[in-house]
């Protein structure tokens, strides 16, 4: 496996992470519904992702839902004080796995406590606030106040059940009306190669001191695809996804990755992306990717 420390660190509040994470979502069944079909696999990567030295695993209880706490649960708990658990609340599944809004402030507060039974601790390192944004925009953030439903956490944040708060699939607007509420230590939005909207916020959230988690980061449900992805890869004697990743990694040091995969061959190409350098003729084509799929 790589060595991780090659990317450095960055810090969520009072906790230092690796800047390579391990995203606990597709441990799920299909579509993130379910079990999976070979749990101890499961575990097993969860396991190996740790003693590779990952140290920052985002899950949530409505991945399954609950499958994923509980696989961690299982598979790594009591956790080394090294480890940090980063979860979301917002929404929830119905018994045919929909994604639905879990919003109001009473269903956070419930969301939060279902985590730490689930988990297994007392104390929850980080939690995300997922906005579910604009329905009839494919769920891309809207501008939507998010006062009452952040200050349902923060008050949970100062009952000592919370270490730290991010946001997730929100505006730089909703990011600064937050942080008036309380810190704001993440902040999980859609982002990559193919994809890159956000890049004036991730600058302004790196000025700030706030990390910035780049969900789908390969593409997500439609995978990234670029010939010109696969040609520098090929020309550096990797994958498509591992140049993807480094080039995340090289885009700006607040940036966190949580690639996930149930497989762990998966796992060790994903983490070898940490020991990959992109040199800068390789970034100048990656960076006319976005324009291409624009």
């Amino acid at each position: 496996m790589s060595d991780l420390n090659q990317t450095g660190t960055f810090d969520m509040g009072t906790r230092r992470v690796k800047r390579m994470g391990y995203g606990a979502m597709q441990l799920a069944g299909p579509g993130v519904f379910g079990p999976p079909k070979d749990p101890d696999t499961a575990r097993a990567v969860l396991r190996a992702a740790v003693e590779a030295g990952v140290d920052h695993i985002d899950t949530s209880d409505f991945y399954g839902p609950h499958v994923t706490n509980q696989l961690i649960r299982e598979a790594l708990h009591p956790y080394g004080d090294a480890l940090t658990l980063v979860t979301k609340v917002g929404a929830r599944r119905d018994e045919k796995g929909a994604w639905l809004p879990a919003q109001q402030p009473q269903e956070l507060v419930s969301a939060v406590h279902d985590n730490l039974r689930r988990l297994g601790v007392d104390v929850l390192d980080v939690v995300n606030l997922r906005l579910m944004g604009d329905g009839d925009n494919h769920g891309q953030p809207s501008e939507d106040s998010l006062e009452a439903r952040f200050t349902a956490l923060a008050e949970l944040k100062a009952r000592g059940l919370i270490r730290h708060l991010g946001i997730s699939n929100a505006t730089a607007t909703q990011w600064r009306e937050a942080r008036a509420i309380d810190e704001v230590v993440c902040v999980q939005n859609y982002y990559n190669l193919a994809h890159r909207s956000d890049d004036a916020f991730i600058d302004a959230l790196a000025d700030a001191g706030t990390a910035y988690v780049p969900f789908f980061p390969l593409g997500g449900f439609s995978p990234l695809q670029s010939n010109t992805l696969s040609d520098v890869a090929a020309s550096l004697e990797a994958t498509p996804m591992q140049v993807a990743l480094a080039w995340l990694l090289a885009r700006s040091p607040n940036i966190l990755l949580i690639p996930g995969t149930s497989s762990l061959a998966h796992l060790e190409e994903n983490l070898a992306a940490a020991s990959l350098r992109l040199p800068d003729d390789a970034l100048a084509q990656l960076d006319g990717i976005a324009a291409q799929a624009g």
